[in-house]
C-alpha cells in the first residue's frame, strides 16, 4: 500500500446478474477527502455497495483497506475493519426513535464515538431523541444517518449523495460537519451530484461515466470550465 493511502481500489468490476455495471475501477483514497461525481445511473451507488460487500451479485478485482483485502469478505467484517456507509436515501427504520437508532448502532470498543458525542455534533438530534425517524425533517434524517455510521468508529466514511433533497441552509450545515469530521481524522469518500458540495469538501474529483472513471479533475478545473460541468454532470455552470 502506498504511504498515506487508506483505500486502494484496483480493477474493480461489479455485476447484477448478467449486467456488467462497474468496469475496472482504479482509484485511491488517502488523507484528503475524495469525491466521485457523475449523473444518475452511472454506477456510483453500486460502487459504494461493492466496496462495503453488499448487493452486487458478483464482484471481481481488488479493494484493499489499510492493506486488508475486502473483496469476498462479508459486510460485517468490513464494517469492523473501520469502513462505514451513509447510504443514499438514509435507509432509516421508521418505527424506531432517534435514540433507539443510536443504541442499536452503538458498538463497544475504544472508538471515540458514542451517542453523547453524536448529540454534541448534532444538537438538533438531541432535542428530537424521542421522535420517530418518519417524524424528522430531511436534514434531521441525514444527521441521524451520519450519526449512526459514526458509531461504528469508522476510519473511512463513504457518503452517497448526502445533500440530496435538502434545503440549501441544511446543505451548508452538512458541509461544515463533514469538513469538521475530516479535520478530526475521519477520511471521506464523497459521492455527489451537487458540484458545489463536492468542491467545498474535496479538492480531488473522479468523474464516473457508465461504470468507469472517465477523468480525474481538481476543484479549480471543474469550477473554471463550464463545458466540463455540462459534459460530466449535465448542469449549468456554477455561478460566482
Amino acid at each position: 500500500m502506498n504511504d498515506g493511502e487508506l483505500l486502494e481500489v484496483e480493477a474493480l468490476n461489479a455485476y447484477y446478474g448478467p449486467a456488467h455495471v462497474l468496469h475496472g475501477l482504479n482509484f485511491t483514497v488517502g488523507e484528503e477527502p475524495v469525491s466521485i461525481i457523475g449523473r444518475n445511473g452511472m454506477g456510483k451507488s453500486t460502487m459504494c455497495y461493492a466496496i462495503i460487500g453488499m448487493h452486487p451479485s458478483r464482484v471481481s478485482g481488488s479493494v484493499r483497506f489499510g492493506g486488508l483485502e475486502l473483496v469476498g469478505k462479508p459486510s460485517y467484517k468490513i464494517a469492523r475493519a473501520g469502513l462505514a456507509l451513509v447510504p443514499q436515501g438514509r435507509r432509516l427504520f421508521g418505527s424506531l426513535s432517534v435514540d433507539e437508532h443510536l443504541k442499536i448502532a452503538g458498538r463497544k470498543g475504544n472508538g471515540q464515538w458514542d451517542a453523547r458525542r453524536i448529540y454534541e455534533l448534532f444538537p438538533r438530534l438531541a432535542k428530537r431523541r424521542n421522535s420517530g425517524a418518519t417524524q424528522l425533517s430531511g436534514g434531521e434524517q441525514q444527521m441521524l444517518a451520519v450519526g449512526r455510521a459514526l458509531l461504528g468508529h469508522p476510519k473511512l466514511l463513504i457518503m452517497d449523495e448526502p445533500s440530496e433533497g435538502l434545503a440549501p441552509r441544511i446543505v451548508d450545515e452538512l458541509v461544515e460537519t463533514i469538513l469538521r469530521l475530516a479535520e478530526e481524522g475521519v477520511r471521506i469518500l464523497l459521492v455527489e451530484q451537487n458540484l458545489g458540495v463536492a468542491t467545498a469538501i474535496a479538492e480531488r474529483h473522479l468523474v464516473m461515466i457508465a461504470g468507469e472513471i472517465a477523468a480525474e479533475l481538481t476543484s479549480a478545473e471543474l469550477t473554471s470550465d463550464p463545458e466540463l460541468q455540462r459534459r460530466y454532470l449535465g448542469v449549468e455552470p456554477l455561478s460566482g
